[in-house]
Order: C-alpha cells, then sequence, then structure tokens
C-alpha cells in the first residue's frame, strides 16, 4: 500500500477536511443483531444491484486522487461476500490512499485473518457486544461466540494491529460487563472501543432509556484506576483514548449521543447500491452507481462528490425535536 498522502484536500461548508470514505461491499451478514435487522431479515439488495468490485476500485482511485486517503470496508459482513480480498489487494495498490482496514463480526475473521494481513488490512474492529455465550446469541440471533473468540485471536496471532473491539453499550442487557471488557486491555493488546447506543432505521430495538452515556461508562471503569489518556492521531476517528496504568491494550469512548463529535467528522459513506452518504443520521444520498454504469467522466464524478460535500450537514439532530431516524437499516447503509 502506498502511503503517499496527496496534496489535494477536500474540505466541506464547514472547513472540516473531509479525508476519509467507508464503503460497504454488502448488506448480507451472518448475524441478525436486534439493533440492526428486524426478525425476519431485511430486503436484500440483488446482485445486479449491488456495485461491482470495478466500479468500486474506480471510486476509490477517483477519491484518493481528490484528498481521500483513509478507506475502511464494512457491511453487512464483507468477509461474507466472494471476492473481498481481491478488492483488498486492488485497493491497497492505489496511490493515495495511506489506510485501509476493515471491520466485522468476526465469525469468518479466523478464516480470514492471515488473508487479510497479506492483502493490505493493516487495522480491523471487530463487532463485539457481549463476552457472554448466550447473551451473545440473544442479541445477534446466533450462536457465533466461539468463532468470534477465535477470530480476534487469529487477529492478534497474525500480526494485525491495532485490533478494536466496538463495544455497543446499552443498559440493562451489558451495563454489567463494562469491567470485563476493560480488563481485557489489561491481558491483551486489544483496544476496546465503548459506543453509545444509537438508533438507525428499520429496527425499533432503540429506546433512549437503554443508552449508556460515556460518564456512566468511565465511571464504573474507574474502579479499576485512573484513566490515562493517550495522545491520538488522526486515524481515532471519534473515539477519546485511554489506557489503564500497566495495561497492553487501550480504552476508547465514542459518545454520538451525549455529546455528538459532529465538528470533527471527516467521512463520507458509500452503500452497497452506490450511494453516496454525507452522513449516517442523513437520508440524503447521491446515486454514483448509475453514473458509472452510464459510463460517465471522472469529471462527473468527482463533481458529485462536491455536492456531498456541500449537503454535508453541521451535525446530526439526535438530540433535537428534528431528529427522525435514518429510514435505511445499518446493513443496508455499512455499519
Amino acid at each position: 500500500m502506498s502511503g503517499r498522502r496527496v496534496e489535494t484536500m477536500l474540505t466541506d461548508n464547514f472547513a472540516r477536511r473531509i479525508n476519509y470514505l467507508r464503503i460497504s461491499i454488502t448488506d448480507r451478514c451472518n448475524l441478525r443483531c436486534r439493533y440492526c435487522m428486524p426478525d425476519g431479515g431485511i430486503p436484500l439488495i440483488s446482485h445486479e444491484e449491488v456495485l461491482r468490485y470495478e466500479e468500486i476500485l474506480r471510486v476509490a482511485r477517483l477519491f484518493g486522487q481528490l484528498g481521500i486517503d483513509k478507506i475502511r470496508l464494512t457491511g453487512g459482513e464483507p468477509l461474507a461476500r466472494k471476492g473481498a480480498l481481491d478488492l483488498i489487494r486492488g485497493i491497497s495498490q492505489i496511490r493515495g490512499i495511506g489506510d485501509l482496514s476493515l471491520t466485522t463480526n468476526g465469525v469468518l475473521l479466523g478464516e480470514f485473518a492471515a488473508d487479510l494481513a497479506r492483502a493490505g488490512i493493516k487495522r480491523i474492529n471487530v463487532s463485539l457486544d457481549t463476552l457472554n455465550r448466550e447473551k451473545f446469541a440473544y442479541i445477534t440471533r446466533r450462536d457465533r461466540f466461539p468463532e468470534v473468540l477465535n477470530g480476534i485471536e487469529k487477529a492478534l496471532d497474525v500480526g494485525l494491529f491495532p485490533v478494536k473491539l466496538n463495544v455497543v453499550a446499552i443498559k440493562g442487557f451489558n451495563d454489567d460487563e463494562i469491567l470485563q471488557f476493560a480488563k481485557l486491555t489489561l491481558e491483551k493488546p486489544l483496544t476496546v472501543r465503548f459506543i453509545e447506543f444509537m438508533p438507525t432505521g428499520g429496527v425499533d430495538f432503540w429506546n433512549r432509556d437503554h443508552v449508556l452515556t460515556v460518564d456512566m461508562i468511565r465511571k464504573e471503569i474507574g474502579k479499576l484506576g485512573p484513566l490515562i489518556p493517550v495522545d491520538g492521531d488522526e486515524m481515532d476517528g471519534p473515539a477519546a483514548r485511554f489506557r489503564l496504568r500497566g495495561a497492553r491494550g487501550e480504552l476508547g469512548f465514542i459518545s454520538p449521543i451525549s455529546s455528538h463529535f459532529c465538528n470533527n467528522c471527516n467521512r463520507l459513506r458509500l452503500t452497497p447500491d452506490g450511494k453516496l452518504r454525507a452522513c449516517l443520521f442523513s437520508d440524503h444520498e447521491i446515486d454514483l452507481k448509475s453514473h458509472l454504469r452510464n459510463h460517465c467522466s471522472d469529471k462527473k464524478l468527482k463533481d458529485l462528490l462536491m455536492t456531498t460535500l456541500r449537503n454535508k450537514p453541521k451535525r446530526h439532530s439526535i438530540n433535537t425535536s428534528l431528529f427522525r431516524k435514518c429510514q435505511r437499516t445499518m446493513a443496508a447503509i455499512g455499519g
């Protein structure tokens, strides 16, 4: 992967530098998380309507020229799509992309970890909301906990770094596991990131009363000792980073509900069916796929990118009377 940084800098109307593109390559998933999908799953995007790998690579190359230097592949479950390693190898060779990472639910990670490292993935995020097998089966509607634990171990064994565990903190579900998750950082070189429970479309599982705020989580972890701030860098995104004394790993706290991080948002999202979104909680999208399949010029794609930047809102409206849940599920937008 080329570490070269391009001179171009993308900014939106609020002077935020936009350099991060999250690409969801599929809406298929081998879990059925209660806050992501309804019981019966979701209507899936047809294979013909999902962006082809060559289309994704074209977007990544052009956006890399314009100032995007960080790409994360997501889903659904990205490892469930056939040929994902070929796409990763292709993106890893794009000039200007200095960081390529992946978010997974971990079920297939044990099988793919070594190949991911060879293909160009350096950093990986694993979504894991509980360390209890029965609770895992409840929240995901699937009994795949042993595979996820194996995948995390394999990721560490092959040298992927950092390996981050994304924990959606839900009052009444996993608030009794906060200390157990935090203690993992004392034992292993893991980054455990606690994320406030967010409302997303398509399901009714979210309830504001179930939100466990970052302040509550930090107070609980304080029972283990003082939280020592860790100097951040541009790869951290919205997480505030800390470490427990003597820990091998780190703790991260992401607070979209209690203290939004919109002022520093640097990202765009590309959905599996080729819609470019400037904000997770805004349903405004621009259709790149139709232009790609009509063999549009690079200039046209650049114009669509700039239009998206102009429409990027200053902040989400979760804590205001204007808030309405995005109409797509997370699986259809990209986690």
